[in-house]
């Protein structure tokens, strides 16, 4: 039976690669993201998008309107919107203090404040019981990531995903979370990967390669299956054993 499926990011990337398995499914998939041209070229069929900046209230808002009219109800909801910011806009000015509030806000409403206005605004609308609401986390949640405020953002997921769990389980819906490690074939990195990067990176890992978004992908279907119904409020590492389990 097909299912409706939401996906957040849903225009390159992991939540591209996720959208992809889940259509090939059967499934019915809508795709979000704040750039329409980029949702339309996605090239997933059968599926529907809407563009929204999901930081913002009144989008979101929209978003809700929309799948009442178009699916009714979510059966899987996979937040795969996010970031490092290193496609955003510099601070204004030269003033250090105003430069780190505006890497942490952007950081917080790229990568927590999406996922959890999404989930507010559609927590009436998942299906009971057998929603599935899916979290991307990070390994920087586990290790960090330079300034702090990207792996701050993504470990804000965890708890949350816990509390969802916890509120949720009573109707039949599970919620986790999915923690990759380095993933190539993204727009994570912009421009910024080099080779000695990617070789340590590639080299923490017990498997001897990079991450694709396909790797991810498969897992969170996995967990939106019946099979992965008894599983909820869990963290799964994909990232090849470049950090061990918690």
């Amino acid at each position: 039976m097909a299912r409706n499926v939401v996906i957040s990011g849903g225009g390159t990337g992991i939540g591209l690669a996720a959208a992809r398995v889940f259509a090939a499914g059967g499934d019915r998939v809508l795709l979000l993201g704040r750039r329409a041209a980029v949702l339309e070229k996605a090239g997933v069929p059968g599926a529907l998008t809407y563009a929204a900046d999901l930081a913002e209230p009144e989008d979101v808002r929209g978003v809700a309107a929309f799948v009442e009219r178009e699916f009714g109800s979510v059966d899987v909801l996979v937040h795969s919107a996010g970031g490092n910011g290193l496609l955003e806009p510099d601070a204004a000015g030269d003033d250090p203090l105003e430069a780190v509030a505006h890497t942490w806000t952007v950081n917080f409403r790229l990568n927590t404040l999406t996922a959890v206005l999404l989930t507010e605004a559609l927590k009436p609308r998942l299906a009971e019981p057998g929603g599935r609401v899916l979290f991307l986390s990070s390994i920087a949640a586990y290790r960090g990531s330079g300034s702090g405020a990207y792996a701050a953002a993504k470990a804000g997921l965890h708890p949350y995903a816990h509390d969802l769990a916890r509120e949720l389980g009573p109707r039949g819906i599970t919620a986790n979370v999915v923690a990759p490690g380095y993933i190539e074939d993204t727009e994570f990195f912009g421009d910024s990967m080099v080779e000695e990067r990617r070789a340590r990176l590639v080299g923490e890992t017990s498997t001897g390669r990079a991450g694709t978004p396909a790797d991810v992908a498969e897992t969170l279907h996995w967990l939106a299956s019946p099979e992965a119904g008894h599983i909820t409020s869990q963290i799964i590492q994909v990232n090849g054993g470049a950090e061990r389990g918690h």
